[in-house]
């Protein structure tokens, strides 16, 4: 079983940088594949990053290319979703998933990930 935590949503104008961290329970995080996913009001779940167990490879949405960036720091049980350039259609509660089986690689598809945290708000004012 794995347990996600994430944090560091808040409020932040157009252009704005936040940096949200999903802390993961468990000595086995280093072998997961870890996913960033978003749900804005009224719609449904979509894809924002994703990176494999051994952090060698990462795939983004096309709509957070070049803007969001994401890593992980296995000793720490975390991975970081640097948001830069941050626009009002990225508010939306924003969820880290971790993907099974062990030592997978990066994937966009939601029914691959089977461990959730609870989510974190993301709000950009125009």
């Amino acid at each position: 079983q794995v347990q996600l935590v994430e944090s560091g949503g808040g409020l932040v104008q157009a252009g704005g940088s936040l940096r949200l961290s999903c802390a993961a329970s468990g000595r086995t995080f280093s072998s997961y594949a870890m996913g960033w996913f978003r749900q804005a009001p009224g719609k449904e779940r979509e894809f924002v990053a994703s990176i494999s167990w051994s952090g060698a490879g990462t795939y983004y949405a096309d709509s957070v290319k070049g803007r969001f960036t994401l890593s992980r720091d296995n000793a720490k049980n975390t991975v970081y979703l640097q948001m830069s350039s941050l626009k009002p259609e990225d508010t939306a509660v924003y969820y880290c998933a971790a993907r099974l089986p062990v030592r997978s690689g990066v994937s966009y598809l939601s029914h691959e990930y089977h461990y959730w945290g609870q989510g974190t708000q993301v709000t950009v004012s125009s």
